[in-house]
Parts: C-alpha cells; sequence; structure tokens
C-alpha cells in the first residue's frame, strides 16, 4: 500500500508488503467476521481496509456511489453519499460535523497526502459544504467542545435496515491492537444497543437523487 508522505506531522509508515502482515490481516479479518456488531478498519485517510459482515449488511441498502461508497472511505460516505442520513441517524451533528473536524485534524497531520486534499477539494465545491467547514465547524466545536468530535465511547444514532432493530443508538468503541497501530490502521465497532434505550426517533432524511452533491441542510454560522 502506497502513500504519499508529507505534512506537519511524522508521515505514516508504507505497509511492508509482507507475508506475515498479510496473515496477521487475514486473522484479524476472521476475527472482526466473529463480532455481531459492525467493525471496520481504517487508516489515516478512513480508506477501509477491512470492514465485517455486520458492517456490510448495516449498509447494504446505499445506491451506487462513484467515491462514497462505504466499503471503501467511510469519511467520504459520511460527508457525500446521498443515501448516508438514510442511516446514520441526526447525520448532520452527530456524524458531519464530528467527521469534518477529524479531517481537519488528518490535515494538520499529513497536509500534503493527495487523497485528503482529494475530499477537502470536493467539499470546497459546494458553497455549503464550505460554508459548514470553514464557518460551521469552529463555531460548533466553540459550542460544544473538542470532545464532541471524540470516536471512542461516543454514542450514535442509526437508522438500522433490519427491522428488529429500526432506531437505535450504536457506542462507538475504537480498539486498536499494537500490530495494528503500527500498520498506520485504527478499528472501530458500532455496539448496537437496546432500540429501546435509543434516543427519540430521527427525522428521517429525504433520499436525494444520484449525481446530486453535498446534503448538509444546515450550517451553524458564528453570531456577530
Amino acid at each position: 500500500m502506497a502513500y504519499q508522505a508529507g505534512g506537519q506531522g511524522p508521515a505514516p509508515r508504507p505497509v511492508p508488503e509482507t507475508r506475515e502482515t498479510q496473515e496477521y490481516l487475514q486473522d484479524y479479518a476472521a476475527l472482526l467476521e466473529s463480532l455481531p456488531f459492525p467493525s471496520l478498519v481504517v487508516d489515516h485517510r478512513w480508506d477501509v481496509v477491512l470492514a465485517n459482515g455486520s458492517f456490510e449488511t448495516l449498509f447494504r441498502g446505499v445506491r451506487p456511489h462513484p467515491t462514497a461508497m462505504p466499503g471503501n472511505n467511510f469519511l467520504r460516505f459520511v460527508l457525500f453519499h446521498p443515501d448516508a442520513a438514510d442511516i446514520l441517524g441526526e447525520h448532520e451533528p452527530g456524524w458531519c460535523l464530528p467527521m469534518l473536524a477529524h479531517l481537519r485534524m488528518a490535515l494538520d497531520m499529513y497536509a500534503h497526502d493527495h487523497e485528503l486534499q482529494s475530499v477537502r477539494r470536493d467539499i470546497a465545491q459546494d458553497p455549503i459544504m464550505e460554508a459548514a467547514y470553514r464557518q460551521g465547524l469552529p463555531h460548533w466545536l466553540r459550542a460544544v467542545g473538542e470532545g464532541a468530535s471524540r470516536l471512542d465511547g461516543a454514542v450514535r444514532l442509526l437508522l438500522h435496515p433490519d427491522p428488529r432493530r429500526g432506531t437505535t443508538e450504536c457506542r462507538l468503541v475504537e480498539e486498536t491492537p499494537q500490530t495494528l497501530r503500527g500498520l498506520g490502521y485504527r478499528r472501530l465497532t458500532m455496539v448496537l444497543r437496546d432500540a429501546r434505550r435509543a434516543a427519540a426517533p430521527a427525522r428521517r432524511a429525504r433520499r436525494r437523487p444520484r449525481g446530486t452533491g453535498a446534503h448538509l441542510a444546515v450550517v451553524p454560522v458564528a453570531e456577530g
């Protein structure tokens, strides 16, 4: 796997194409598959390295998209896929703004990474997304605190396609063993909670036509 070096922090390490590494990832994929909850392994760009069947089930109904499929790059899916709000409840405050914050942090560390810069350019091409990134995100972080963008321990709303789940909450749990961390990866699991413990049902966003751009509807802006 090739990475473009650069940025203000240390460049991510290239993943050695060794038999030992490949066998470890194969065994780790088997471990993920044994979990009952959606789980995925991503790199610093949010490219999906591994994902289990529960993750695929959660997103099985999304329409094809040229750049923002959940099994390819989860950051792009959250930000750009028109079906994201059909699954990710409270889409804008619960998922989009935190992921924009993570994009900003990644760009601070890997400023010259071409894939991250590509996401940034796509945001800039949409006026609403650009306003969310430049104005809404800083205002939101000041209002709710930097901790609101954290992943590990956060509770997020899901609109699960399985009717036995329906509108439910998940707790994001980050558990990254040393070997994965050394490869520049992180593992996230969406621990599905009892639907009866979920918050009030989220408003399901209108399904948008294929080919539309960003879909943020409300951008919190700074006062004054």
